[in-house]
């Protein structure tokens, strides 16, 4: 891929590992659930797959249901607590949309969980949120995909437990960037996506903590144990257990992105921008800054020409730009539009985010230049 690409969190380039693994499992891609040989062996990758996706994440390869992506395995959380009578729903302020999404459409009970300014949870008022009537599902990301922040999850699984709630952890963000450990974070249920570590679109995995039940969203035959119908993307499960393995692999590497990002990032501050999530813990990879007078898609745009690929804080529909959902949480309406998310990854160097900072210092220097021009020309 020419020009420099900067967004991992929202799609890692897949690692020429998994390119290779997929590769061999497409040329021999037999139906696991058949008997014969090339059934056998499509089997044993999904298995093989099934092990590895548990071992990055310190679970029990039994605890591990495949799905299309993060987006299913998220839902089938919600599913899976409220069919086992939980009755309630509390989820973070800056949750990923399709856990937010998921619970509105529960038909349960649902209230916010707030952030504070640097996009942390609250801990007072989960434990206020805890104390209603009725058993809770708790949702609380672990890291978070647009600023980065890491929540306190271990903090947060304590009063959870101790109110007798389920807490699903949607890990999507995190894993293969800092260390995930269910049995660490406590969690009842968590999430992963196959695309965010270098393997494939398209496949992801819920994982269960000790003593819960998966429930059925898609249904059909028997597949992952009567868990989720379908015939299983073999290609796709088998490069997920590889980029896995190269993940797990890789995390010590991962923390070397944390001085070049910090570098970019002194950068564009001294340049005029804020940065979102700022004094919290956050992925090393990741930095999300904005400015009051610069929307997102058009510095997106401008980026892109200079050949630097980033990503948005906030959509563009109908050509109308919609505020970040995460810079609205953190309660700075003033930045909501204008956010702008930098993520690397297993193939960024020092000299990617050196370039991005160099780049956007250059293009908003002359935007503003730009503005103060029209001022004058309207004065």
């Amino acid at each position: 891929m020419s020009g420099v690409y900067l967004d991992y969190n929202a799609s890692a380039l897949v690692r020429p590992e998994v390119q290779a693994a997929m590769a061999e499992a497409l040329a021999d891609n037999g139906n696991p659930s058949a008997v014969h040989a090339a059934g056998r062996r499509a089997r044993a990758r999904v298995e093989t797959a099934r092990a590895r996706v548990a071992d990055l994440v310190g679970a029990d390869a039994q605890s591990v249901i495949f799905s299309s992506g993060g987006t299913e395995s998220n839902a089938q959380a919600i599913a899976s607590a409220l069919a086992a009578g939980f009755e309630r729903l509390i989820v973070c302020a800056s949750e990923h949309p399709c856990v937010a999404e998921a619970a509105m459409a529960s038909g349960k009970p649902v209230k916010v969980l707030p952030v504070d300014a640097r996009g942390v949870i609250d801990l007072g008022r989960l434990s206020e949120l805890l104390r209603a009537p009725g058993k809770a599902v708790v949702a609380i990301h672990h890291a978070n995909n647009e600023s980065g922040v890491i929540q306190p999850i271990r903090e947060a699984a304590t009063l959870v437990r101790e109110a007798g709630g389920w807490l699903h952890v949607d890990a999507i963000q995190s894993a293969g960037k800092i260390p995930v450990s269910m049995g660490a974070l406590k969690a009842d249920s968590l999430t992963l996506s196959a695309h965010k570590l270098g393997g494939p679109q398209g496949v992801g995995a819920l994982v269960l903590g000790e003593g819960r039940a998966a429930v059925q969203i898609v249904r059909g035959a028997g597949q992952e144990r009567g868990l989720r119908a379908g015939t299983e993307n073999v290609p796709g499960i088998h490069g997920f257990g590889v980029a896995a393995d190269c993940a797990a692999r890789d995390l010590p590497l991962a923390e070397a992105h944390k001085a070049w990002r910090d570098a970019a990032e002194a950068t564009v501050e001294a340049a005029g921008a804020t940065i979102l999530g700022k004094g919290a813990p956050r992925l090393p990879n990741t930095l999300f800054l904005s400015v009051v007078d610069w929307d997102s898609p058009q510095a997106l745009i401008v980026l892109d020409l200079g050949g630097i690929m980033v990503s948005a804080g906030s959509a563009c529909s109908s050509g109308k730009t919609k505020p970040s959902r995460t810079i609205v949480a953190m309660g700075r309406m003033d930045l909501a539009t204008g956010g702008v998310r930098v993520s690397g990854g297993w193939g960024t160097t020092e000299d990617d985010w050196s370039r991005f900072a160099a780049a956007w210092t250059k293009a908003y220097e002359t935007h503003r230049a730009r503005q103060s021009a029209r001022v004058k020309e309207t004065a």
